[in-house]
Order: structure tokens, then C-alpha cells, then sequence
């Protein structure tokens, strides 16, 4: 298939690499001119394992080109994938300027039909606005997609290449084969492809690591307990971790979770909940305590179970069950 990635940022030169090494000729386009002239010259900007290879082998074989011609890009792709940068604003919502910007340039470069895939990780209702924004600026036709990436860094290409699930929100059964086409060399036996609308697929993303940075949180919140009753966090990991309802990852207590998405997602989902109407307790305690770990860093203060010996145990074991 031909495709263009917009935006060479984490995501996308990640995405556009592993498509092309699947036979795809890829084109990754940004405004960016330094960035591109280094990615031109061989210079990976970002350091991930594998990449660095992937890149240039692609290049070399000519599946992998970058450019920062947009409108010619778009005119000779038929599957657009917007992969820019959603930085949290003042007051942690998503800050999706980029994203709709994106979206726009491509309505106004477009010459027929094209399919555009949401990859960046928007609020719920963002494929819409992407949507309403090409039709205004174009007459041809076209579809848009979720399809969130669950990459984690120092293990981003491995994860690309070899998925544990694939998210694909869509109402478009024509749009779903598509995308379905486009990933059937990535997918193993027992990993799904999961067909669902926009909104679900947006909100999976912020779920996923709503749920990661929750666990990263209750971690230290207990961790903080155990130093006060003399008990070893490291053992009680190792103790819930090979339990299969809960699992090992994302069990390490620390100073708190951290990196481009878990801060500027957690924020996000909780700024959303509260234009609706509605409050996420949960996830604010979980921003707290993440707040407060970092403030103390090792020197934890548990603000949550205030009482005697006795009750903190009984409250401790009701979390973990």
C-alpha cells in the first residue's frame, strides 16, 4: 500500500519504518526541516533499539522516503496517518491545534480519495472534529479512523512489529477491511484485530494507560505502608505479581510514573470527565498520590489510611483484592 505518516515525531517514525518493512512504500512528511534533512542524511533523532537499522534499510530499498512537501505527499498516498504531537495544555487538557492543523492541510491537499487515520492520542470525539474539519475544506471523499498505538519506549519497534492487540474504530466496513489489510502481517495467531466505533478506540487509549499509571501509583501508595510497618515492597510485588488476575508489569514502586504520555494522558481523561459532568475520583487520587511522590520522592507520606495498625491492614488487603 502507499501511505504518508505526518509527523516524524516518536510515533510516527516508528510507525512509518515498521509499515515499510512490511513491503509498504512510506512516505514520512513534516514541517520540521532540520528534522527531515538529518532523517535524509541518516541521523535517527530518536534513540529506540532497532531503529536505527529498520530506518536505513528501508530507505535503501527505497520503501522509506522523507519529505516535508505535504501537499505532494498527500496527492500520492491513499492512507494518511496524522501522528503529531497532542501536548497537555495549562489546565491538562489535550491540546489538539495540531492535530485539526493536520487535518486541514490535508483536506486542501487532497485529489481524490483518502483514508485518514487519527494515530496521535486524541480526547473521545476527536476523530469527529477531524471529520467536520476536512469537510469543510474539501469536496472529495474520504474517511477517517482511530487507530491508537500502545508503544512503549525502549521497546517501540518490537511492540509495532509484534502487537498484542490492534485497535481500529470505525463505523466503515470498507474503511475496517482497509486497516485490516494494512496490519494482517503484523498480526499473530490469538491477536485480535478489534473493530470498534471512534469514540470506544479513543477512550481505549486513555484507558490503557489510565489503568498503567494507576497501578504505578497504588504501588507506591503502598510501598509508603510497608515502610511504615516493616514490610518489603519488593516482596509483596513479587507476591501479587504471579498472580494471573493481576500480572507483573507495571508493579515497580519509584518515584512516580512519568515519560511523554501517562502525566499528559492521566490529565487529560480527568479534564474530559469533568466537561461532561462528571468526576473521576479514582484517577484524581491517582494524580495525587503521583504528585505527592514526586514532591517527597522516597520520603513517602500515605494520607489515605490514617488510623491504627490494625485498620491499615484490613484496609490494605481489601485494595489488593
Amino acid at each position: 500500500m502507499k501511505l504518508c505518516i505526518i509527523g516524524t515525531g516518536y510515533v510516527g517514525l516508528v510507525d512509518g519504518a515498521c509499515f515499510a518493512e512490511t513491503g509498504n512504500d512510506v512516505t514520512c512528511v513534516d514541517i520540521d526541516k532540520e528534522k527531515i534533512k538529518k532523517l535524509k542524511s541518516g541521523i535517527i533523532p530518536i534513540f529506540e533499539p532497532g531503529l536505527d537499522d529498520l530506518v536505513h534499510r528501508n530507505v535503501d530499498k527505497g520503501r522509506l522516503k522523507f519529505t516535508t512537501n505535504l501537499k505532494q505527499t498527500v496527492q500520492e498516498n491513499d492512507i494518511c496517518f496524522i501522528s503529531v504531537g497532542t501536548p497537555p495544555c495549562e489546565d491538562g487538557s489535550c491540546d489538539l491545534r495540531h492535530v485539526l492543523i493536520a487535518a486541514k492541510s490535508i483536506a486542501k491537499a487532497m485529489n481524490g480519495y483518502k483514508l485518514i487515520v487519527d494515530k496521535s492520542t486524541v480526547p473521545v470525539g476527536t476523530a469527529q472534529k477531524v471529520q467536520e474539519t476536512i469537510q469543510k475544506h474539501t469536496k472529495h471523499p474520504f474517511d477517517v479512523v482511530s487507530n491508537p498505538e500502545f508503544l512503549k519506549e525502549g521497546a517501540a519497534v518490537d511492540d509495532f512489529m509484534r502487537p498484542e492487540r490492534i485497535i481500529i474504530g470505525t463505523d466503515s466496513e470498507k474503511t475496517f477491511k482497509i486497516m485490516e489489510e494494512l496490519y494482517q502481517p503484523f498480526i499473530g495467531p490469538g491477536i485480535p484485530i478489534i473493530k470498534m466505533d471512534p469514540r470506544s478506540s479513543e477512550m481505549t487509549k486513555y484507558a490503557a494507560n489510565a489503568m498503567l499509571a494507576t497501578r504505578i501509583s497504588f504501588m507506591n501508595d503502598l510501598a509508603n505502608l510497608c515502610e511504615k510497618l516493616g514490610a518489603d515492597i519488593d516482596l509483596v510485588r513479587q507476591g501479587i505479581g504471579t498472580d494471573s488476575r493481576i500480572g507483573s508489569k507495571f508493579l515497580f514502586c519509584g518515584p512516580g510514573y512519568g515519560g511523554s504520555c501517562f502525566p499528559k494522558d492521566v490529565q487529560a481523561i480527568i479534564k474530559t470527565a469533568g466537561e461532561n459532568g462528571h468526576c473521576l475520583r479514582l484517577l484524581q487520587a491517582v494524580e495525587d498520590v503521583n504528585h505527592d511522590q514526586k514532591d517527597v520522592l522516597f520520603n513517602k507520606i500515605n494520607h489515605y489510611f490514617n488510623c491504627d495498625l490494625k485498620d491499615k491492614q484490613i484496609a490494605i488487603w481489601g485494595l489488593a483484592f
